[in-house]
């Protein structure tokens, strides 16, 4: 008897992830994303297309920021308690409300204040769907998949979900600007409610998102500590994603300053997403690494190839100088991402995965948000060749923290 059980158990293991997680959840948990990738861009072009005022339009996306970095860890741990489903739920359709409202209260006569304070609720109210994805994916290979597949197939669904994101972040803002050219600037932020009803719904009601956390004994799980969050490697991962976050807000606010002196400002979106091809390409290459590039070797090496490109871009003084730049950047955002997800993922403490996921997706935000604002200012107060300088700034945070990294993991396997 105790000879056939595990036997038949293993049989019982589906073969693969998709087989485990269903056939309709890569595409649905990809759409339900899409709708977070468009609320900074969308709220930035709806406000300054509604109140004429840009310093206004980057106030209410930072808001959007500081809501999702407030808020974000909070619905993770929500969903660590209690499971996914309902919290996303609930989360998708308050945000579908304070998204419908912005769009309302922008061409209202409402002060500006009432602008900022429905910004910062669009962020608290985010439904998190990529850090979820993360959280909900690791725990089926660590419950369904074989223990022996476990590394091999969380490095590529780690590849897969930050290649996935790459994905959403270059059509997010070329959505909202198709759709506020084509019919008026309201249009992206309600597109985006009706995307996250659907979609965020969907996410939320998908079979895979009604498991509640359980240990092996089939009863509730005892989640570690909250103190067992600000753990050295948990920090130093932080601290690292808060960079590449930082990395993506200076680097799309120094790029639009220098197209805005050749008179194109409208082309740093289209610009931009260059760094996504090459991120979305390599971040999927991840997955055929061999194991023995161990991880923190990685994050030294892709994220060196990203400070060594960035050094180059305050000397870029043409366009096509500043798209190899980015492309060459790219290649070391990807495989930086993933490493640094990968990382977040072995060292979540018990039970707390998604609370973990939501911080790191929350730190990305916020590094976006805040970098965005201060290098603004910077290119305004000080000129585009010294604001070209932040993103190489931003890269070498990233670095500094995968060398800290390294202190911190020792000779262990990661």
């Amino acid at each position: 008897m105790t000879r056939t059980t595990p036997s038949r158990d293993a049989q019982q293991q589906p073969a693969t992830l998709l087989h485990a997680a269903g056939f309709s959840y890569f595409p649905v948990a990809l759409l339900a994303r899409l709708p977070y990738a468009m609320m900074v861009v969308g709220v930035l072009t709806l406000v300054v297309s509604a109140r004429g005022a840009l310093s206004l339009g980057g106030l209410t996306s930072a808001m959007v920021g500081v809501g999702t970095a407030i808020f974000g860890p909070l619905i993770g741990a929500a969903a660590d308690r209690v499971g996914q489903r309902g919290v996303v739920l609930a989360a998708g359709i308050a945000n579908s409300v304070a998204l419908l409202a912005m769009a309302w209260v922008a061409f209202s006569a409402s002060p500006d204040f009432v602008v900022l304070i429905v910004a910062f609720v669009i962020g608290a109210t985010a439904p998190q769907v990529s850090p979820m994805s993360r959280s909900r994916l690791v725990g089926i290979i660590a419950s369904r998949l074989p223990g022996d597949r476990h590394a091999a197939v969380l490095n590529g669904t780690m590849a897969y979900e930050s290649a996935a994101d790459e994905v959403v972040f270059v059509f997010g803002p070329f959505i909202v600007g198709l759709l506020a050219t084509t019919l008026n600037p309201a249009a992206p932020i309600i597109g985006a409610a009706v995307l996250t009803v659907v979609f965020v719904s969907a996410f939320a009601l998908h079979r895979s998102g009604s498991a509640r956390p359980t240990a092996d004994d089939g009863l509730p799980v005892r989640q570690a500590p909250a103190h067992e969050l600000f753990r050295p490697g948990l920090v130093a991962v932080t601290v690292g994603v808060l960079g590449m976050g930082l990395f993506f807000g200076s680097m799309l606010t120094a790029l639009t300053s220098f197209l805005s002196d050749f008179g194109h400002p409208e082309q740093a979106g289209l610009v931009y997403g260059v760094l996504g091809v090459g991120s979305a390409a390599l971040a999927l290459g991840m997955a055929w690494f061999p194991l023995r590039f161990a991880l923190r070797w990685r994050w030294l090496t892709f994220a060196g190839l990203l400070a060594a490109s960035t050094l180059a871009l305050p000397f870029a003084t043409t366009v096509p100088g500043v798209i190899l730049v980015l492309l060459i950047a790219g290649f070391g955002v990807g495989p930086t991402l993933v490493t640094q997800y990968s990382f977040g993922a072995e060292r979540s403490p018990v039970g707390r995965s998604a609370t973990v996921m939501t911080i790191l997706g929350s730190a990305v935000i916020l590094g976006q948000s805040a970098s965005s604002a201060l290098v603004g200012a910077l290119a305004q107060s000080a000129g585009t060749h010294v604001a070209m300088f932040a993103p190489l700034v931003s890269a070498l945070v990233v670095l500094a923290a995968g060398v800290a990294n390294v202190f911190l993991t020792g000779r262990r396997a990661l």
